[in-house]
């Protein structure tokens, strides 16, 4: 099946009716959380990070009160949300940076995001999307592989499917658009086993299992 740019568009057309409604699952009460959970939510479901962050937050939810925690406690906290060693070491790293260089205040600008340790585009996207309402894609491994499937923005790397989406997504919409992609790779398209008879792309999908 040839994927035109009409199909592309009614493939969008068709995310958004969907999930209109969605939104981010990861719980936070303020850009600094968001940018530690998104941290912490590396290769672990939302479920658990938000599990893992209440506890945390309720002791520390500020730069300068995790770094009083110090590298062994932290570790402790986070145990639960696997990788905790490197995700502890970034936090701390993170906070440290945040103090020193930004008042204690997350930066807005992406660019300055990028500088923390522990954070790459992925996480920059999400933080300017979310916390700062600013257009953004965010490719994570459901963007990845949903994009992929059906042809919607298809590359090799999450940059370059972030560069395919952005140019057939209008960007009013790449926000959304980013939700919309994860809960459909969520709910219906799988990893391993990709629910196609429930799926409302499955006619136009090149990737579709239904004959």
């Amino acid at each position: 099946m040839r994927i035109t740019k009409k199909i592309k568009e009614q493939m969008i057309q068709i995310l958004e009716t969907t999930y209109i409604d969605v939104k981010p699952a990861l719980v936070f009460g303020n850009p600094f959380e968001l940018l530690i959970a998104v941290i912490l939510s590396a290769q672990c479901t939302d479920v658990r990070v938000n599990i893992t962050t209440k506890r945390l937050f309720a002791k520390a939810n500020t730069p300068a009160s995790i770094l009083e925690m110090g590298l062994s406690a932290l570790e402790d906290e986070i145990r639960d949300c696997g990788l905790y060693h490197n995700k502890a070491k970034n936090i701390l790293g993170t906070c440290q940076k945040l103090c020193e260089d930004y008042g204690g205040v997350v930066p807005e600008s992406f660019d300055e995001l990028l500088k923390l340790p522990g954070v790459g585009r992925k996480t920059a996207n999400v933080v300017t999307s979310i916390a700062f309402q600013r257009p953004a894609i965010a490719v994570d491994t459901h963007v990845f592989r949903v994009a992929n499937r059906l042809k919607l923005g298809v590359g090799e790397t999450p940059f370059a499917v972030e560069q395919a989406l952005m140019k057939i997504i209008p960007k009013e919409k790449w926000s959304a658009a980013h939700h919309w992609l994860i809960w459909h790779g969520r709910k219906l398209c799988k990893s391993r086993a990709p629910l196609c008879g429930q799926c409302p792309l499955h006619e136009i999908c090149p990737s579709s299992t239904i004959a």
